[in-house]
């Protein structure tokens, strides 16, 4: 009896989660114009109150879905790149904050502007010790006088830590000591936060 509850309570709290989740936003963005607009739906041939209100917050979150569209558009268009370029003038002129700004300001570029993917091909390698493996994330080519002082290519890997995978190690390895594998990244860190349980899928 308890495992069938338990199997059931599993399957059914996703369920009352998202749900409540979802009821939670839709108030939340629909309650400041439902009222305004169940002025007009109630003109309408419909009976049910409730009806009238469900109706009302539909209708508010379609215009608020275009009027989002339309104001990114807008932004993106017209004033982004202005808001962009005063900010960072803004910001490149406060003392420590601006090292920091641009750090990761080139971080992220490096992360989602580069032709070339980080982190997109999952490795197995040797760590932290011979014998006892793995799983990393390569990241780019290691510094040049790295490969140099070692007379051989480097390439860099981020190897996350369990639980919290927005920590780790990174290392410089030979790529004849990376082995590459048939695993995608968002599967990698589902294994390593859930401490193995959660296996990857098999191909």
């Amino acid at each position: 009896m308890k495992k069938y509850f338990l199997t059931g309570l599993v399957t059914l709290l996703p369920l009352a989660v998202t749900i409540w989740v979802v009821r939670f936003l839709v108030r939340l963005f629909t309650d400041p114009f439902v009222g305004l607009v169940s002025i007009l739906t109630s003109r309408l041939p419909i009976a049910s109150p409730q009806l009238t209100r469900t109706l009302s917050q539909i209708l508010v979150l379609v215009g608020l879905v275009l009027l989002t569209l339309f104001l990114g558009f807008a932004a993106r268009k017209f004033f982004f790149s202005q808001l962009i370029r005063l900010g960072d003038r803004i910001i490149s002129k406060i003392p420590i904050v601006n090292k920091v700004y641009k750090t990761s300001k080139e971080i992220v570029k490096s992360l989602f502007g580069s032709k070339e993917k980080s982190f997109s091909q999952v490795v197995l390698l040797p760590f932290p010790y011979q014998g006892a493996y793995c799983l990393g994330l390569i990241a780019k080519s290691a510094p040049q006088t790295c490969s140099d002082a070692e007379k051989s290519e480097l390439v860099s890997v981020f190897i996350p830590t369990t639980p919290n995978p927005s920590t780790g190690y990174l290392v410089m390895c030979k790529k004849s000591e990376l082995i590459n594998l048939n695993m995608k990244t968002d599967e990698a860190i589902k294994y390593v936060v859930s401490c193995g349980v959660i296996q990857p899928e098999a191909r």
